[in-house]
């Protein structure tokens, strides 16, 4: 690990990431009418919510659901039968954390494997005091460390602490990435991990992503909700007209100088093509996008967020 001091813009702290807890009152993935959850997206039917457990057979009472009878146990007794349900308290929220070194860069306010970072903690924050167990997935160019859901504060911290483990392995001097497909082996873990009806918060770039990415997010949104949370930095809507801009990739270091024609152009056209390409993907997997830029700080733009897609589900 390189010899640091987390600042909170370029290398992220635990502390930073537990302090966010305080800040998410009032916060929920989950709208009070269920139509109006950001996560109905194009269904129909109901979000699936925390599901329903079978609590008792009982004898029917007026005013019981119709739709909950017991045909066979009220054929059985000569008198009407209803089964009664209970709502699941808690369900797994798993939460996917891109620190690879495609998330080390940012030209303002933070670097997006620090957005990510506080995203994840916002997001780990908020599943916690809506009564979910917290867990995830934080992935690096060269792994995946696993945390397994559960309802406590000691398990966020745990997720909090892992992300803090891949942020602070990052370096511009870091090797390049070794697994050109590592989104794809997370979604495929996430997948065989999730089973059915959980909540799945990826936060991420989207760098490297595939017709194999776009199939991955259909599977796992087939039976789970799943919110896209696609990091960017400002300098891919809009380079500067002036200036110098230093790119490294490994060892290798350039300087461009952006004010140039031949440079401003290429450049620009290269990141707001590749950001169009994302959004569009994810868009093509009818899973909730949330564009969450580098530039300014990240509660308040999860705020809107939330505010925008609630009410585009309405």
């Amino acid at each position: 690990m390189p010899d640091l001091q987390p600042d909170g813009f370029v290398y992220a702290s635990l502390s930073q990431l537990m302090a966010l807890e305080h800040r998410v009152r009032g916060l929920s993935f989950l709208a009070r009418q269920p139509l109006s959850s950001i996560l109905s997206g194009n269904h129909a039917s109901r979000l699936r919510g925390r599901g329903l457990s079978f609590d008792e057979l009982r004898r029917y009472i007026p005013g019981d659901d119709l739709r909950h009878l017991d045909w066979r146990a009220s054929l059985r007794y000569g008198k009407p039968f209803v089964r009664t349900f209970t709502e699941e308290r808690d369900r797994p929220t798993l939460i996917l954390v891109d620190q690879r070194m495609s998330m080390f860069f940012g030209s303002q306010r933070s670097f997006k494997s620090v957005v990510a970072a506080e995203l994840a903690a916002l997001s780990a924050w908020i599943a916690f005091h809506a009564g979910d167990r917290v867990g995830g997935l934080v992935f690096d160019d060269q792994g995946i460390q696993h945390i397994r859901p559960l309802r406590s504060r000691a398990r966020v911290e745990a997720l909090c602490a892992a992300v803090i483990r891949s942020n602070q392995k990052l370096s511009a001097t870091g090797p390049d990435s070794e697994s050109e497909h590592q989104l794809d082996t997370v979604l495929r873990s996430c997948i065989a991990t999730a089973g059915h009806d959980s909540l799945v918060c990826i936060i991420s770039d989207f760098s490297g992503v595939s017709a194999q990415t776009l199939q991955l997010l259909r599977q796992l949104s087939a039976h789970n909700d799943v919110i896209a949370m696609q990091v960017y930095d400002p300098l891919a809507l809009e380079l500067p007209q002036q200036g110098r801009l230093t790119v490294t990739q490994g060892q290798l270091q350039v300087e461009l100088e952006v004010g140039q024609r031949q440079v401003n152009r290429p450049l620009a056209a290269f990141l707001s093509g590749r950001l169009q390409d994302v959004a569009q993907m994810l868009r093509r997997s009818q899973v909730p996008v949330m564009m969450l830029s580098t530039g300014e700080d990240p509660l308040l733009q999860v705020r809107r967020e939330l505010g925008r897609l609630t009410d585009r589900a309405r």
